[in-house]
C-alpha cells in the first residue's frame, strides 16, 4: 500500500492465540485498543496478530480478490492505528468495532473499483449471523434509497425482520426471543429476504 501504513505489521497470516478464555481475550484486546489509542506500536501489533486472519476473511468476502482484500486490510489497520480513541467498550466488543472499520474500508475499496451491486449486502448477512450488532453492517450512504425501496417490495413480516436486523442494530438472538420463535427460524427467514433483496438491487 502506497503512502502512509500502520506500524509493524506482519502478514494476513499471522498466529493467533489458542486455549485462551473468551472474556479474557476479550478484555485483552480491548486493553490493546486503548493502548493502540495512546500511541502504543507494540499493541498496535498485538491486535494484527490476534485479529487480522479473521479481518482478511471479511475484506476477501467483499472483494474477492486476494490482492485486493490484502490492501484493504492494510487501510483498515492505518484506520484503526488512527482512530483507535473512538473505540467504547461499553457500545461494542473489540472484534465488532475492528470488523466494522474493516469491511467499511473494504467496501469503500469495492465502490471505487465497480458499479454499485449487491456484495456488501451478502457480507452484511455474515457478519450478523455472528451476533454483532447488526446496525453496523450496512452503511448509511447513497445505496440507502435504493435498498428502502427494496425493502418495501418484501412482504410485511420480511422487511420488518430486515429492518429490524440491519438498521437498527437487534441481533438474531435478539429478535428470535422477542418473536418466540427459533434462531435458525429466523437465519432462515432473513436469508430468504435477503436473497429477495439481492435481486431486486441486481443491475
Amino acid at each position: 500500500m502506497s503512502g502512509e501504513s500502520p506500524p509493524d505489521t506482519p502478514s494476513a497470516d499471522g498466529p493467533r492465540p489458542a486455549g485462551e478464555d473468551a472474556d479474557a481475550a476479550r478484555a485483552a484486546l480491548a486493553e490493546a485498543l486503548r493502548r493502540v489509542a495512546d500511541g502504543d506500536r507494540s499493541a498496535l501489533k498485538l491486535v494484527y496478530d490476534r485479529t487480522a486472519p479473521k479481518l482478511y476473511g471479511i475484506c476477501l468476502r467483499i472483494l474477492t480478490d486476494r490482492g485486493d482484500a490484502e490492501e484493504a486490510l492494510q487501510d483498515a489497520f492505518l484506520k484503526i492505528w488512527r482512530n483507535a480513541g473512538s473505540f467504547d467498550p461499553k457500545r461494542a466488543s473489540p472484534i465488532t468495532w475492528l470488523a466494522t472499520v474493516t469491511r467499511n474500508r473494504a467496501v469503500d475499496r469495492f465502490r471505487a473499483r465497480r458499479p454499485v451491486n449487491t456484495r456488501p449486502i451478502d457480507a452484511a448477512s455474515e457478519i450478523a449471523a455472528t451476533d454483532a450488532p447488526a446496525d453496523a453492517v450496512i452503511e448509511r450512504d447513497q445505496e440507502v434509497a435504493e435498498l428502502i425501496a427494496c425493502l418495501k417490495q418484501l412482504e410485511e413480516k420480511d422487511e420488518a425482520l430486515i429492518r429490524a436486523a440491519f438498521l437498527q442494530g437487534s441481533t438474531y438472538s435478539e429478535l428470535a426471543e422477542r418473536g418466540g420463535i427459533p434462531l435458525g427460524t429466523v437465519k432462515s427467514r432473513v436469508r430468504r429476504a435477503l436473497a429477495k433483496l439481492r435481486g431486486c438491487l441486481t443491475p
